[in-house]
């Protein structure tokens, strides 16, 4: 192992683990991207190191994304820091917040053929798709195979949102809290403009390519219960 391809793998680690994107069209990382691309040790040694620190890393339209791995307690997010930068208080609020964040990844992910088809959603999309799942989960328990933990965390979040108005006096646009659909859906997408996922324009919320890699890559991996759940829910509505 020659001291300069480690260090290389280092920097791109490094540069991961900080959140940036490291890609062929920019310019202060086009070097790192072609020693990654072209270098076969630099790319077996930060495949090796991430690996190590558990974080999964994707390439995506002549770039390179990481994410932290499942139950990485070192670059992931607990319940209660994922509660915090979100800006909710109780857990069950913070199902409502995954639920959404589930449904804009499937608004955007197609699993038959994995290509992007929406150019973007609204707040009001999330809402409709969330009242429409949440319905036909609940009316559908009895057939689709939960254990009771399971049941009873889709009656929790079913109650607390058909609970919630659509939106209330005091939100606009740019401010949203906890007391209404509206509220949760745009806390959970200022989330995740926080991430770097998405980009809003006018009411519009466009997924960025970090976003796109994830989809294409980490939820096809990693799409598990919830997404099992689902399918199952659809098909007795089929």
């Amino acid at each position: 192992m020659e001291d300069k391809n480690l260090s290389l793998a280092l920097d791109i680690v490094s540069k991961l683990i900080h959140g940036e994107e490291i890609s062929q069209n920019q310019k202060d990382t086009r070097e790192l991207y072609e020693e990654y691309n072209t270098n076969s040790e630099v790319y077996d040694i930060t495949k090796s190191i991430c690996k190590k620190l558990n974080i999964c890393v994707y390439e995506y339209e002549n770039s390179i994304f990481a994410t932290a791995g499942e139950n990485n307690r070192v670059f992931g997010y607990s319940n209660d820091e994922l509660k915090k930068e979100i800006g909710v208080r109780l857990n069950k609020e913070l199902f409502v917040c995954y639920f959404i964040m589930f449904h804009v990844v499937t608004f955007f992910y197609n699993d038959t053929e994995n290509q992007t088809f929406n150019e973007y959603i609204k707040i009001e999309d999330i809402i409709r798709m969330m009242d429409e799942s949440l319905a036909g989960i609940v009316s559908e328990l009895s057939l689709v195979t939960l254990n009771e933990i399971e049941e009873n965390s889709f009656k929790v979040i079913a109650l607390l949102w058909e609970d919630l108005p659509v939106i209330t006096n005091e939100e606009t646009s740019a401010r949203a809290a906890r007391g209404s659909k509206y509220g949760f859906s745009k806390m959970t997408m200022n989330f995740m403009i926080k991430q770097d996922l998405m980009v809003e324009n006018d009411g519009r919320y466009y997924p960025k390519k970090r976003f796109q890699a994830l989809v294409r890559n980490y939820y096809e991996e990693y799409k598990g219960r919830l997404y099992e759940i689902m399918r199952q829910s659809e098909g007795t509505r089929d």
